[in-house]
């Protein structure tokens, strides 16, 4: 199949942001502007075509990340003697969710993307959850834009929220727009580029007018623009030559520095608007094809050979070895399972036999679909640079590398942070027992931050994922789609422990019952590790004291033992294992003894490293009116919080502080109370901190 689009007029890009800042209204914006739908689907009417779960229409948030693809022609672009061709460049969107209860979906989305564009409330600015998606953007390394949005809303200040960015985001912000008008009088934009006003009309704004700048904005404009002109010419010799001996810089000199710098990170375009208002989002998506990068401008992918480890690189080259990343799992009531895929170099053909590298199992491809939000497109092939999704794969989870079978490659898998909350939950009926496991099986699958457990003690399913909102519309999912009506237990604290001290200890398990004996002899070495860096294990064995074979099970029962802990049976984490000697039977020893004595080493080990129980300390943002601040400041200090900054926002007060999760169950209705209902505040796992000795001993009699 012949490219219909070259590599160099593609764009993978997702939209991210803080929860209620947009996102879903300016992917709905987009969708119509590109011609894909005909018709505005508003968040507030529960009609949005990428919040098409029933769920995310009546909350009115995103829930799961949603893909599309669009295409587009630059409004403001100068088409010399001919009429602007129908579909320049191609654009695959995911819109991702705000909420950090989903976190996942944000993480595994920025993984496979090129680009992204983070919305901002217009009178907020940066919010809790922006610095978050913000922080994951920066660690996946994606080049970004800036839209502030919501321009159109009473208290909206284009100054604030761009200083907001300067201040807790990057100081490499830079204006590309400046709005005309705020709140009510919010009529358009000024390009500082062109240094032209640009208007929508039209009943949804799809007809953009280009004019001369009011007479009452110049002085401001020229102002900004010689910011902007500051900031791109110093990141080029030539043009900060021309800036300083005064000659006139040209838009195109200006577009293709900042191109360059916005793919180097070095710059971060910022563009504003109202979506709702239909004011704005047409130039936010030519700063997308004019400014963020295509698969081509980026690094070539690397990944390992997985027979000998060796590195390897694929390039996006519909000529190269298949090789792709599965980035979400989701269960369609039609046709199954969907595996979304982004293909990194060469293509693949529906009906070809693939590979999957993590695992090693050979996969015959059935369907390959292009995805509208939960519309399938089919396609009997996709190239270098796509984002697809396949029908029926089995046994692909998300993160594996699949590949061409002749040359194959692991990709770098993705990594999701812990659970921090845990529920009981039993079925209501026996004919419900049978479903609910393989419910629970399906949404493990496409989610990688829940997880199940069963109660070793007490038989009961544990159920664990990042926050009440996450846990509760997945039981509810359980409800809707699988029709598995459920008992759920009250919400408890997923608690850690961990060792702050070096020990050794000794694991020895000898028995002798007549015939054939067990035998398993080690001595490991345990030592802390800084917070966050997980577990760790090394072997120093000389001279064969122990046998290549009886060190992997010796690793095994060290690990099982882990997941028991020593002081109130919470998982042990952030610990380096050394297992630096021991000794084995000719004829006695075998892999169970093995792996019983790691056990015992690890348990009797962790007692002599003074272990600490750790609790997972939450980041608040409340928001209230004024006259409540005294109230909230008192109820976050009776819960153990600590206040990190208050800050005023128009006629209201935002606290930032950080409270351990025990303490939050039900904060949204003391929230209520303390407030009259006028409060609201968002919360996000921060990091795991030591629970005070006081607390311990009640966790560990809750515990027996």
């Amino acid at each position: 199949m012949a490219r219909v689009y070259p590599l160099e007029k593609c764009r993978n890009i997702g939209i991210i942001a803080h929860i209620d800042a947009g996102k879903t209204t300016v992917s709905e914006r987009v969708l119509f502007y590109t011609g894909i739908s005909h018709k505005i689907g508003e968040v507030h009417e529960g009609a949005a075509i990428m919040d098409w779960m029933d769920q995310e229409r009546e909350r009115g948030i995103t829930i799961t990340s949603a893909a599309t693809t669009c295409f587009w022609t630059p409004v403001e672009k100068d088409y010399p003697e001919q009429e602007a061709p129908k579909h320049e460049y191609k654009i695959n969107i995911i819109d991702t969710p705000g909420h950090i209860d989903f976190t996942a979906e944000v993480q595994r989305s920025l993984r496979v993307l090129d680009g992204a564009v983070v919305v901002f409330d217009g009178v907020a600015g940066v919010e809790a959850q922006s610095e978050t998606v913000w922080r994951q953007a920066d660690k996946f390394k994606v080049p970004r834009i800036c839209f502030i949005n919501k321009l159109d809303r009473m208290g909206a200040s284009f100054e604030k929220s761009f200083q907001s960015i300067l201040d807790r985001l990057t100081p490499n912000a830079v204006a590309l727009q400046i709005p005309i008008g705020l709140e009510a009088g919010f009529e358009g934009i000024i390009n500082l580029i062109t240094m032209k006003a640009v208007k929508s009309s039209g009943e949804h704004g799809e007809k953009v007018s280009v004019e001369d700048i009011p007479e009452n904005l110049k002085a401001s404009a020229a102002e900004w623009r010689e910011k902007l002109l500051d900031k791109v010419a110093g990141e080029d010799p030539k043009l900060t030559e021309k800036f300083l001996s005064g000659q006139e810089i040209t838009p195109e000199e200006i577009r293709t520095v900042l191109r360059d710098c916005v793919i180097n990170y070095k710059l971060v375009p910022v563009l504003c608007g109202s979506a709702l208002k239909n004011k704005g989002v047409q130039g936010m998506l030519d700063a997308v094809v004019q400014y963020l990068p295509c698969p081509l401008d980026l690094p070539a992918i690397t990944g390992k050979n997985p027979k000998t480890g060796e590195p390897m690189e694929r390039h996006p080259d519909d000529n190269e070895p298949f090789a792709g990343l599965a980035f979400k799992i989701a269960t369609d009531p039609f046709v199954g399972n969907l595996t979304y895929f982004r293909v990194y170099s060469g293509r693949v053909v529906a009906g070809s036999t693939i590979l999957n590298s993590t695992t090693g199992d050979k996969i015959r491809i059935g369907r390959i679909v292009r995805m509208h939000a939960n519309h399938r497109e089919e396609v009997e092939e996709v190239l270098a640079g796509d984002l697809a999704a396949a029908i029926g794969f089995k046994d692909v989870s998300t993160g594996h590398t699949i590949c061409d079978i002749e040359n194959p490659v692991i990709l770098e898998e993705i990594t999701f942070p812990e659970p921090v909350i845990s529920i009981r939950i039993e079925p209501k009926t026996k004919a419900d027992q049978e479903k609910l496991g393989l419910a629970l099986k399906k949404l493990a699958e496409e989610d990688p931050t829940f997880r199940i457990k069963t109660d070793e003690e007490t038989g009961d399913t544990v159920i664990s994922g990042m926050g009440e909102l996450h846990l509760e519309v997945l039981v509810e999912r359980m409800r809707r789609e699988f029709n598995v009506e459920a008992n759920i237990g009250r919400p408890q604290v997923a608690y850690k422990e961990t060792i702050t001290a070096e020990a050794e200890a000794e694991g020895k398990y000898i028995r002798q019952s007549g015939g054939r004996g067990q035998y398993g002899h080690v001595c490991i070495r345990v030592e802390p590790q800084e917070r966050g860096k997980g577990y760790a294990f090394s072997d120093e064995i000389k001279g064969g004291v122990i046998p290549k074979e009886f060190i992997s099970p010796s690793e095994k029962g060290i690990k099982e033992a882990m997941e028991r802990g020593v002081i109130a049976g919470y998982p042990m984490i952030d610990m380096k294992v050394t297992l630096y000697d021991g000794s084995f039977h000719e004829v006695d020893s075998s892999e169970a003894a093995f792996k019983i004595a790691g056990s015992m080493a690890l348990q009797e080990g962790a007692r002599r490293a003074k272990p600490i129980l750790l609790e997972p300390i939450m980041k608040l943002e409340v928001t209230i009116p004024a006259d409540y601040f005294g109230d909230v400041i008192g109820d976050l200090n009776s819960k153990r919080g600590r206040i990190s900054e208050t800050a005023d926002r128009l006629n209201m007060k935002v606290i930032d502080a950080e409270v351990p999760l025990a303490e939050m169950f039900g904060y949204a209705t003391s929230l209520r109370s303390l407030t009259q209902g006028r409060g609201s505040f968002t919360m996000e796992f921060n990091s795991y901190q030591k629970v005070p000795e006081n607390i311990v001993q009640t966790i560990v009699e809750g515990r027996k």
